[in-house]
């Protein structure tokens, strides 16, 4: 199945955990951190940049539970720019800042796609569930709905067959090399061997399938017709559909290079995309060590000396702890 990335406790839908001493701990030297006139940022950096996805969910609730405020309330108030931004981030449950990240993204005149897809494609089924749960928990809206009216065209049709959560099981019973080949086929008279795309058809096969199948299809499919379903995407599709359903297919097949060029690409251009590489190194932290091997083959340089180039003050400090 797809990577997922969010701790036990919030598919357990657990809003009140049992908390360690560690955890009230931490939530004290937080609460130090921003007592008194001024912020002492780097305190604030080495307990919220330290902790693990569970932790920091723990840390939010029991904060909460002691202080009586939200602490994503706390750091906004306490830093402003894209340092603040990044403690907020920091500072919520993991499928309460995705859910905030698809309301950032939607939110003004038009929409952000490249924060948007980032969020959506590539989730377990477990974590998409989370994840719709934390969107109704926090702005009282089906983000279904939401989305289906912010955005249109092949990139709504992708979003929200990914938002549905369709991933099979793999059964090595049912998903076979005979079904590889005749998805593979399947894909192929919907894309390359059809005049004109069935986009729908295309998004079906590709959140449906497990990894291993998708892995299987992928080799069916470069044997036949002497594309990857990589290719076959950037032939059949463009602009942020395009980047989104190559995203969606790396995830399942590729996730630490993919997610490993998704921090490249928020640090490449004029200017560094903050939210997407903020966003992103908290999002995959759990998996950071196997990225820095997939960033350093790829780019020659490690994953900390590429983010750590790209700030400097407090959030290059952040950026080095999140990656150490």
């Amino acid at each position: 199945m797809s990577l997922s990335f969010y701790p036990d406790l919030i598919h357990e839908g657990d809003l009140s955990p049992e908390c360690e001493p560690e955890i009230e701990e931490a939530c004290e030297e937080i609460r130090e951190a921003v007592k008194g006139w001024g912020t002492d940022e780097q305190a604030l950096i080495d307990v919220l940049g330290s902790k693990s996805a569970e932790e920091r969910t723990k840390i939010y609730f029991k904060y909460q539970e002691i202080h009586d405020k939200e602490l994503d309330h706390v750091m906004k108030k306490e830093e402003g720019g894209d340092f603040g931004m990044a403690l907020q981030l920091l500072s919520l449950p993991p499928d309460a800042m995705d859910a905030k990240l698809i309301h950032m993204a939607l939110k003004g005149l038009g929409t952000n796609e490249d924060h948007l897809y980032p969020v959506v494609c590539g989730r377990s089924n477990a974590d998409m569930e989370a994840l719709k749960k934390a969107f109704f928990r926090k702005y009282e809206e089906d983000v279904t709905l939401k989305i289906d009216e912010e955005i249109g065209g092949d990139f709504q049709r992708l979003i929200i067959t990914c938002l549905q959560g369709l991933e099979e099981d793999f059964d090595e019973e049912v998903h076979t090399e005979d079904k590889a080949k005749e998805d593979a086929a399947a894909f192929y008279e919907a894309g390359q061997g059809k005049w004109g795309t069935e986009e729908g058809e295309l998004f079906k096969i590709l959140c449906m399938s497990p990894p291993e199948h998708l892995a299987a299809i992928n080799d069916a499919y470069a044997d036949e017709y002497g594309y990857t379903l990589f290719k076959a995407f950037e032939e059949e599709l463009n602009g942020c559909t395009d980047r989104a359903a190559i995203f969606a297919l790396g995830m399942k097949l590729k996730p630490y290079e993919t997610i490993a060029k998704l921090i490249k690409k928020a640090c490449d251009g004029i200017g560094t995309d903050e939210t997407l590489l903020t966003s992103s190194l908290i999002r995959y932290r759990s998996v950071l060590p196997e990225v820095n091997e997939a960033f350093t083959e790829l780019y020659e340089q490690s994953l900390q000396e590429a983010v750590t180039r790209e700030e400097g003050g407090d959030l290059g400090k952040l950026y080095a702890k999140l990656t150490e």
